[in-house]
């Protein structure tokens, strides 16, 4: 799969579309298309949206600006009043809409507009309540943000099955000089 939801957030998961950050960055949404399958493969809608260059546009200043703010309150540093204005822009227009059926499961439908405005309030949410600390997985290529929920906030990667296996079996490696 080409997208990964493991950040605990929607929100943090929207941010881990660009992957190392800090010395290649990688951008898994260069087109509208990757935007609306992500829509689809995040579970943000039950179908891909209709995505317009100028969906994508607004979908990527929205990203950034959440990075930016997540990085701000992770150092303590006050919100850049644009990301802020951003965020809030953002959470204006009404969120995806959520059906029950009388069988339990729940249909979600609407634009793009609207995905990114139920990001921007899941990115709200995980900037004003606590739900645990947000770190930067360890792995030294990898820039993910999660939420760390472990039972002493010992959590050092955004997956055990990617990032920290692969440090783990280097260590390993290392060790017995392999």
């Amino acid at each position: 799969m080409k997208f990964a939801f493991v950040s605990g957030s929607v929100a943090l998961d929207f941010v881990g579309t660009v992957q190392s950050r800090r010395d290649t960055p990688l951008d898994l949404l260069t087109t509208t298309a990757d935007l609306a399958d992500w829509t689809a493969a995040s579970g943000a809608l039950d179908a891909p949206a209709p995505v317009t260059d100028a969906d994508l546009a607004a979908a990527l200043h929205l990203r950034e600006a959440i990075y930016r703010l997540v990085l701000a309150a992770g150092s303590g540093s006050p919100f850049a009043a644009e990301d802020c204005a951003v965020l809030n822009r953002a959470t204006t227009r009404l969120p995806v809409r959520q059906e029950l059926r009388p069988d339990g499961t729940v249909v979600r439908h609407g634009t793009i507009r609207a995905v990114l405005a139920t990001l921007a309030r899941d990115a709200v949410e995980l900037l004003t309540e606590p739900a645990g600390p947000v770190k930067e997985c360890a792995a030294p290529r990898c820039t993910r943000l999660y939420i760390d929920r472990s039972y002493r906030s010992s959590r050092r990667w955004c997956d055990m099955t990617r990032c920290g296996n692969r440090a783990k079996a280097a260590n390993h490696r290392s060790r017995h000089n392999l």
